[in-house]
């Protein structure tokens, strides 16, 4: 609910502030005073365009305020903490300024927020009726919630619009994968020509060291032959050379005199047993080298098939790396994100799948919202007529019209459902009902909305609900069924109500006067509550006119008593 209004310099208020309270508000005045600019401005706070050249005369900028009780609204609550708002104790503090130079500036406790903010978080939750504002009551979106609203239809109306929302997202990643899905197969084409390429040289790890040892090899076969036989002669002797020296004979000569001078100073005996072992060491080298010269293989084909090999190794290095680990790496590479190809492809068919599926069930969806509405739009329609016939209108007729609404393209329905729903209504006996829009006058209006709303009023409890007009062309005892109808209509919501009548006013848990004066050769409204003998006089003023009499008096005091209220003696 509302708490508190604080307006200052909009129109022609300096400054007023209104303390409401839950159940029925009444503001009432005479004609011009100023009645409707307390509805603005709950206007505007609700999110409403703002006339910057509403700022009152002489001021720069008008301020709006208004603390919201946000206790018996946890779905508030909860898009508050969704958008990091803090609410104190309970308490909601809403500021819009409107300056003069067009600029509007709008405070959410205390954030600074856009302008948009206020109708995304009063949305549903503050309705006007009134001939001069937003009539949501008119909007086929309202309806159609109002209607859903009444049949308990709300979380299979959700469920659809999740359920439209989750398909047009599947659908928008299925566009991307498909957009991507030529590029995708020019790119498998060439990962896989890379890949082929690198299997068919079939490198195996290690392999290019051994491959440059064999070639280095058999590129200087003369030489390690030649030179090889060369340093075996010299280490263990060449039978063709017998006479020749070499160094396993030295050693063993040396080791010789060694170990005879070992007989004259025993500390050479160490030296000899050393000499004794380079020599077999020595031998031992020469014998192996022997046989390494034995095993080498002057073959100019094996030389061909390695600098081959060679040669397709280079290839992979120009293009896939400088190292053997380099190539492998690569080669790992390609291969995943030939997998990753694949499975994108792979989740375009699962995709394709699971959304057949879920359009399906989208369409059992809408189908049994439908059967829904149509068994709600009966009931609603029986129970707004009765409300009608209460408020003096028992002629009218009211209807609730669903057109088949086109799909759009690859969805079974809509966001909201499969059709589209439109109130109807005729004031007239004998007059088929047509659209709302087009058939009802501002008071008509306003009464229809206290029908619809008075036929829902257990549902969407909390609401704050303002009524303009709603004594258009009335009086007497269907004044008294108008206020009656509000005043039930407030057990459930805040209602705030812009009255003529004192029929009406009576009703008003809390009731409010708009009186106008000149000052400083300016007209400015003001705004009070009354209660006591100062409401036994305006109810009396507006039964009576300008005239206040006893008469008139007694009869508000009457009318007072009669709602309950306890007037003065």
């Amino acid at each position: 609910m509302i708490e508190s209004l604080r307006i200052q310099d909009w129109v022609i208020v300096a400054e007023t502030e209104l303390e409401f309270g839950p159940g029925l508000n009444v503001l009432t005045g005479e004609t011009g005073t100023g009645k409707s600019i307390v509805l603005g401005a709950l206007s505007l706070l609700a999110g409403g365009r703002a006339q910057p050249d509403a700022v009152r005369t002489g001021a720069e900028r008008a301020v709006l305020e208004a603390v919201f009780r946000t206790e018996g609204a946890p779905d508030l609550e909860a898009e508050l903490a969704r958008r990091e708002l803090a609410s104190d104790s309970g308490e909601l503090l809403v500021q819009r300024t409107i300056a003069r130079a067009g600029r509007s500036r709008v405070r959410i406790a205390g954030e600074l927020l856009p302008v948009a903010a206020l109708a995304e978080l009063f949305a549903g939750r503050i309705e006007i009726s009134s001939q001069h504002s937003s009539q949501t009551l008119l909007r086929g979106e309202v309806q159609g919630r109002l209607l859903d609203e009444s049949g308990g239809l709300l979380d299979l109306r959700a469920r659809v619009e999740s359920e439209v929302a989750g398909l047009r997202e599947l659908d928008r990643e299925l566009e991307a994968l498909r957009t991507a899905s030529e590029e995708r197969a020019r790119q498998r084409d060439f990962l896989s020509f890379q890949l082929a390429e690198i299997d068919e040289v079939d490198l195996q790890p290690g392999e290019l060291a051994e491959l440059e040892a064999a070639h280095a090899r058999l590129a200087h076969v003369d030489r390690l032959a030649s030179e090889g036989a060369a340093a075996c002669a010299a280490l263990v002797g060449d039978d063709a050379e017998p006479e020749a020296g070499n160094a396993v004979d030295r050693l063993a000569a040396a080791a010789r005199w060694l170990e005879g001078l070992a007989a004259l100073d025993p500390a050479l005996a160490e030296l000899a047993e050393r000499l004794r072992a380079q020599e077999s060491e020595v031998f031992d080298v020469g014998r192996d080298l022997e046989r390494y010269l034995q095993r080498i293989d002057d073959d100019p084909g094996r030389l061909a098939q390695l600098e081959e090999r060679l040669g397709d190794v280079a290839r992979l290095q120009r293009k896939y790396g400088a190292s053997e680990e380099e190539i492998l790496g690569f080669r790992e590479q390609l291969a995943a994100d030939l997998e990753s190809a694949a499975g994108a492809d792979a989740r375009t068919q699962t995709l394709g799948a699971e959304r057949v599926q879920r359009v399906e069930a989208l369409a059992a969806l809408a189908a049994e919202l439908t059967a829904g509405r149509k068994k709600s739009a009966r009931a609603l329609a029986r129970r707004v007529e009765g409300e009608l016939a209460g408020l003096a209108m028992p002629g009218a007729r009211f209807g609730v019209r669903l057109d088949p609404l086109e799909p759009p393209p690859g969805l079974p329905c809509a966001t909201a459902g499969a059709e589209h729903v439109g109130f109807e209504f005729s004031a007239n006996t004998g007059e088929p009902p047509r659209d709302l829009r087009m058939v009802a006058s501002g008071g008509e209006l306003s009464r229809v909305f206290l029908g619809v709303r008075n036929a829902l009023r257990r549902s969407g409890a909390g609401m704050i609900l303002v009524f303009d007009e709603v004594d258009a062309g009335i009086g007497g005892r269907v004044a008294e069924r108008v206020g009656r109808a509000l005043s039930e209509l407030a057990r459930h919501h805040q209602v705030l109500c812009i009255t003529h009548l004192p029929q009406i006013a009576a009703f008003g848990d809390v009731h409010f006067r708009v009186d106008k004066s000149e000052k400083g050769g300016q007209t400015l409204a003001r705004v009070t509550a009354v209660e006591g003998a100062e409401r036994i006089e305006e109810i009396a003023r507006m039964a009576g006119g300008e005239e206040v009499t006893a008469a008139t008096r007694r009869h508000a005091a009457d009318l007072l008593r009669a709602k309950g209220a306890s007037p003065p003696a």
